[in-house]
């Protein structure tokens, strides 16, 4: 059996990989040398490759991503090919960097960090606070979750919105579906998306939406730039209505000439937030992908399996909330 591995896996976790393998060769090729040839060799890939090339690799017996987010991924399913994400992995990175772009909203350090380049010694006025803020937060998995989780501790109201709301957490105040977002989005101080790509979440925050929040509202962004309509957001900041923080846009990357760039009140990032850039999101990784693997080779049931249909991971047979 030939293992591929195209995340930067660390020593500890290739020795970890090769122990539960049961002797399988495992080659190590960054994702950016990734070919063809390297693919259609392996029998198991850990870590992403470009989703054109897992339809020519008829070896592949398993795929265990290291995102969170597989929608891409959804057609190239097929019978015999398993493919797994690592969920869990990114909340606590992901939601760290949600806190931070909130946080610097609401106390304008942007609009700091802007003076300060202008070598500017200027009072930008009154701040508001997370402490009673009505916080919304669309998708709560691990990473919306986390983050909520986060917001409720420093003192917010949470309001969470899932596809499945039996089982409240107990961080969440209120809980909702998707369908109930037009009406209690209007109560938001901030409004955190963490929401899958595909076509349910699709441009739900749209323009309708976005012109009856509340005046001031911060919107933050880390799932797919798709879920919101951009320029009816741009419009919004562009009024000073809303300020927003976000790690993905739509179209990404976001094109150079585009007004967004140029607002005051948006923070915006490359779609960082996640990917190795934390120790700690590394070490998860490791961890998931070596018992998935283990549980491959003993032929047991596999961790956070995507589903076909849905596009979701799916846990002991049933589909995760987002």
């Amino acid at each position: 059996m030939k293992i591929l591995v195209t995340y930067p896996a660390t020593s500890e976790q290739l020795e970890a990989f090769a122990n539960c393998s049961d002797g399988a060769e495992i080659c190590v090729v960054p994702q950016s040398d990734i070919t063809q040839a390297h693919v259609e060799d392996a029998d198991v890939i850990i870590g992403n490759i470009p989703p054109s090339m897992v339809n020519s690799a008829k070896k592949l017996k398993f795929l265990q991503l290291t995102s969170s987010g597989a929608d891409s991924y959804v057609s190239c399913m097929r019978d015999g090919l398993q493919i797994a994400v690592t969920s869990g992995a990114y909340g606590l990175a992901i939601s760290e960097h949600m806190l931070g772009m909130y946080l610097m909203l609401l106390k304008k350090l942007n609009l700091y960090r802007d003076n300060q380049h202008k070598s500017l010694w200027h009072d930008e006025g009154n701040v508001n606070s997370i402490e009673d803020a009505v916080v919304l937060t669309v998708g709560i998995g691990s990473i919306g979750g986390d983050f909520a989780r986060k917001c409720k501790l420093l003192g917010a109201h949470t309001i969470g919105i899932r596809r499945n709301i039996n089982d409240k957490p107990d961080y969440i105040d209120e809980l909702y579906t998707l369908h109930e977002l037009a009406e209690v989005a209007k109560r938001a101080d901030c409004i955190a998306l963490a929401l899958p790509g595909g076509k349910t979440t699709e441009r739900v925050l749209n323009k309708k939406i976005i012109d009856s929040l509340k005046h001031g509202v911060i919107v933050l962004n880390v799932g797919r730039g798709s879920a919101i309509d951009t320029e009816a957001l741009t419009d919004a900041v562009e009024r000073g209505d809303v300020l927003c923080g976000l790690d993905v846009t739509d179209p990404e990357p976001l094109p150079e000439s585009h007004r967004l760039w140029k607002q005051v009140n948006a923070v915006i990032t490359p779609h960082i937030s996640g990917f190795f850039h934390l120790r700690q999101t590394l070490e998860r990784i490791g961890e998931v992908s070596r018992e998935n693997l283990s549980r491959y080779i003993r032929d047991e049931q596999l961790l956070n399996l995507l589903d076909a249909e849905t596009g979701y991971r799916r846990t002991e047979g049933r589909y995760n909330e987002f």
